[in-house]
């Protein structure tokens, strides 16, 4: 799903704790990556679990291919409530347990848990790298 000015431009600042340039670029990557097939070497559900988990942090609607638009569910509970700080810190904690509580997701989508993970622990918590290499990226 493209990622618009508008998106950017209506995201609340407090959060990501990332440079939003870095941030933007990461979940623009990730939303160009989400749907290539991973047996030919795309990302597939974690370059998809990225792109959600960014679009849900940005508070951006999910667009549907029939022109409307929905809140972008959270990506380890799918709470449907918009992204704020304190639902924020419950979604990461919720993600580090994320094969124990939804082991159904584990199997279905593999790469799913990771990249949520990755992408909580690097946007929020500040730690570790990016969920995706950006140089890489931008070779894509």
């Amino acid at each position: 799903m493209e990622v618009t000015d508008a998106d950017v431009a209506a995201m609340p600042a407090r959060n990501v704790r990332v440079p939003l340039s870095d941030f933007v670029a990461v979940w623009r990557a990730a939303s160009d990556r989400d749907h290539d097939d991973a047996s030919r070497g795309g990302e597939g559900w974690y370059a998809a679990a990225v792109a959600t988990t960014c679009r849900w942090l940005a508070t951006a609607p999910s667009r549907l291919q029939i022109g409307l638009a929905d809140s972008t569910p959270a990506p380890a509970t799918r709470r449907t409530a918009m992204a704020y700080e304190e639902l924020i810190e419950a979604e990461f904690l919720a993600a580090e347990r994320l094969e124990e509580l939804r082991p159904d997701l584990a199997r279905s989508r593999p790469g799913w848990c990771e990249g949520v993970r990755a992408t909580l622990r690097w946007a929020w918590r500040r730690q570790g790298p990016p969920p995706l290499d950006l140089e890489i990226a931008a070779e894509v």
